[in-house]
């Protein structure tokens, strides 16, 4: 017997059991940093500036993280004697407003849902947590979800990048090819904000700039447990995450010990 089988029947189903059971294993998510975090001027002031992205402000004596332009640098927690705590945590994923909703689809076809994965200029890092989607630890199969080579069966246009120059229009060919109902989800601060990237003399600021956006999942890249989360909100099997720019997603509203003022 070929030694790979008997591995696999020693290890038996390895499977993530999530969205059944949250995922407890280790190293499945970098996290995401505290918004909403009460914090002195000063402490405020030298956040902002470690912040790369531009993603971190000073509201009111709060430290706000705009997640749609985080891209994990971990600058706020290891580049400063006054850290800003990090959550742990994978579901990020949210509805836009007036974006579409999973009661556009009949439920019957909620699991049954074809994805369209466009790479709009992405560096590599996002795409490659969406390829782990199909491999035997996440499998979104299991869930009812299929990639499809073709934008006339997609459900669903998933869309990786900030969108470059050379991109633009074929993502607006691949979109207006769909046919309706049809979801837009951007993936990874890039196609959310334009990320490093954008917006510049090569790159858009983001999908929203080019064509509308339903679901967005932040981070840079998000893990393929946030991708999946983002899945789930679009077909209405999981509640999307409470943020928009600049607000807390649930559970990071304690304060640090370090920064409170």
């Amino acid at each position: 017997m070929s030694p790979w089988v008997l591995n696999g029947l020693r290890r038996g189903v390895i499977t993530t059991s999530y969205p059944a059971h949250q995922e407890a294993a280790k190293g499945v998510s970098p996290g995401l940093p505290a918004s909403l975090v009460p914090v002195t001027e000063e402490a405020g002031r030298v956040l902002e500036a470690l912040c790369p992205t531009g993603a971190i402000s000073l509201e009111r004596g709060e430290a706000r993280v705009d997640y749609r332009r985080c891209i994990h640098c971990f600058r706020c927690c290891r580049g400063t004697d006054l850290p800003l705590d990090w959550k742990p945590g994978y579901e990020w994923a949210t509805l836009t407003t007036g974006g579409l909703s999973a009661a556009a689809w009949p439920k019957a076809f909620h699991k049954s849902m074809h994805i369209l994965v466009v790479d709009a200029g992405d560096c590599g890092a996002c795409l490659n947590e969406v390829k782990q989607l199909s491999n035997p630890y996440y499998n979104i199969h299991r869930l009812g979800f299929f990639i499809t080579p073709t934008p006339r069966k997609a459900d669903i246009l998933l869309v990786v990048g900030p969108v470059t120059d050379h991109m633009r229009l074929p993502l607006q060919a691949a979109y207006d090819a769909m046919p309706t109902p049809k979801l837009v989800m951007a993936v990874g601060a890039c196609a959310l904000s334009g990320g490093v990237f954008g917006p510049s003399f090569v790159a858009r600021g983001g999908v929203k700039d080019v064509i509308p956006v339903d679901v967005e999942v932040p981070g840079f890249p998000p893990p393929p447990l946030a991708i999946l989360h983002g899945l789930l909100v679009a077909t209405g099997r999981k509640p999307p995450a409470p943020w928009q720019a600049g607000t807390a997603v649930a559970g990071s509203t304690r304060p640090s010990s370090a920064l409170a003022g």
